[in-house]
């Protein structure tokens, strides 16, 4: 027997669909995305965020918009992109979640088949599932967030994200987001496995620099463990943000609060060699030469490199300008290195 191809899948669906109405025969063909998403507004701080994960690929790039001080959308099922950038508009403009849905679904002959949700910058929510979207499929709102799913396993999986989400108060709000998506794969998921996540959040308050307004964008496009691929990353970027926070407090001179965030950045990630060697250079230049000098020679034996790097960063004014300190370094390093 022959495999039904994705792209024969699509053709069909896209035929029925247009059958049921022939004005939209001209149309192009949504792409899919059934998958299963979070948007909310961290009761905390008000950070907006969206989480997603799906077996499509590269679901981040079609399902989660978010802006900083506006709200956060999630499209999905037969996808339409415009629900994003749309949504978000209509938002900043002052509407409401539900205001900014309906109007765009009162203006989608295909609404049927999409499923999307909204959350603004007061925390109101608001969530569309069609009529025509893949079972198991719905949608749960409540007061600052709303889940959404469809094609899964079974229906108990977006009632099993809110109460994971719920349950959850009080944690960062990305492992919130992040325990919401793994409540929905331990509840069965999607019915076809997974393929690809994706996590997207956005400060409270607009800054005017929309590149300073992420605080976190992370996609997994492809991957056999879509979640614990997420959590990794996730995992590495709050040790890369404790790094950036130890480099703000350097150029503050508050070298011990420095210091503290270099630490817990290593701890957080021991296998990135390069979060010891920085917090190896900082205690070395603030005196604490014999702590650094032990970190110094577990980095130089994982990975000889970086102390060729060590005689370049003098003048760059990152090391004492003085060959007998380097030279103290590279005493710890394998092998002969040069100080120049």
């Amino acid at each position: 027997m022959r495999l039904v191809t994705t792209a024969a899948v699509v053709a069909f669906l896209a035929v029925a669909i247009c059958a049921t109405n022939p004005a939209r025969s001209a149309k192009p063909v949504a792409p899919l995305a059934h998958t299963y998403s979070i948007v909310a507004r961290d009761p905390e701080t008000g950070a907006l965020g969206v989480a997603v994960q799906s077996h499509w690929f590269q679901v981040g790039v079609l399902v989660t918009w978010a802006e900083a001080g506006v709200g956060a959308v999630a499209t999905q099922s037969f996808v339409e992109p415009a629900y994003g950038p749309k949504g978000l508009a209509l938002m900043k403009s002052g509407k409401t979640a539900q205001v900014a849905l309906d109007e765009l679904l009162a203006a989608d002959p295909q609404k049927d088949v999409r499923q999307v949700a909204f959350v603004d910058a007061q925390g109101n929510a608001a969530g569309w599932t069609g009529a025509k979207c893949i079972q198991a499929a719905g949608n749960l709102t409540a007061k600052g967030y709303s889940v959404q799913a469809n094609l899964m396993d079974k229906a108990s999986v977006w009632p099993a994200m809110a109460k994971a989400y719920e349950a959850s108060a009080g944690k960062p709000f990305a492992e919130r987001l992040i325990l919401a998506l793994e409540a929905a794969e331990k509840e069965g998921g999607d019915i076809r496995g997974r393929q690809s996540a994706a996590l997207l959040i956005v400060k409270p308050v607009a800054s005017g620099d929309p590149w300073r307004d992420k605080l976190v964008d992370i996609r997994v496009d492809e991957s056999a463990e879509p979640l614990k691929e997420l959590r990794r990353i996730h995992t590495l970027h709050l040790a890369y943000e404790l790094m950036n926070a130890g480099d703000g407090a350097v150029a503050e001179n508050k070298m011990e609060e420095a210091l503290v965030a270099y630490s817990k950045a290593a701890k957080l990630a021991p296998q990135i060699v390069e979060l010891p060697f920085w917090q190896a250079v900082q205690l070395f230049v603030v005196g604490r030469e014999d702590e650094a000098l032990v970190i110094f020679r577990s980095v130089f034996q994982k990975e000889p490199r970086w102390a060729r790097l060590v005689p370049r960063l003098p003048a760059s004014g990152l090391l004492p300008d003085d060959p007998e300190k380097i030279k103290k370094i590279l005493s710890v390093a394998p092998g002969k290195h040069s100080t120049k």
